[in-house]
C-alpha cells in the first residue's frame, strides 16, 4: 500500500504579486515554490559565499523578505509563507 502524500504540502497555493516574478504565477504546491525559489537563488548567485545558509536578497527578494538584506535559509521559509495563501 502506497503512502499518501501530505495533502497540505501538495495543495496548490496562491502566489503573492511580490513572489510571482521569482517563482512564477500560481497556484502551485509549497514544495514547488521552495524548489523554484532555490533555482532563483542559485541562478542569481545569492548565497553568502562565506556562509551558504544565508541568502543575500536582490531587489526582488527584498520584497518577499520584508525588506531584509540578508536572511537565514530557515527564516526564509517563514517569510515566504506570508506570500502563499
Amino acid at each position: 500500500m502506497a503512502t499518501k502524500p501530505n495533502s497540505a504540502f501538495m495543495k496548490p497555493m496562491t502566489i503573492s504579486e511580490d513572489l510571482a516574478p521569482i517563482v512564477g504565477k500560481g497556484p502551485m504546491p509549497r514544495s514547488e515554490v521552495v524548489k523554484k525559489l532555490w533555482e532563483y537563488i542559485k541562478k542569481h548567485d545569492l548565497q553568502d559565499p562565506k556562509n551558504k545558509r544565508n541568502i543575500v536578497a536582490d531587489e526582488q527578494l527584498k520584497k518577499v523578505f520584508g525588506g531584509e538584506k540578508e536572511v537565514n535559509m530557515f527564516a526564509m521559509t517563514k517569510l515566504v509563507s506570508k506570500h502563499l495563501s
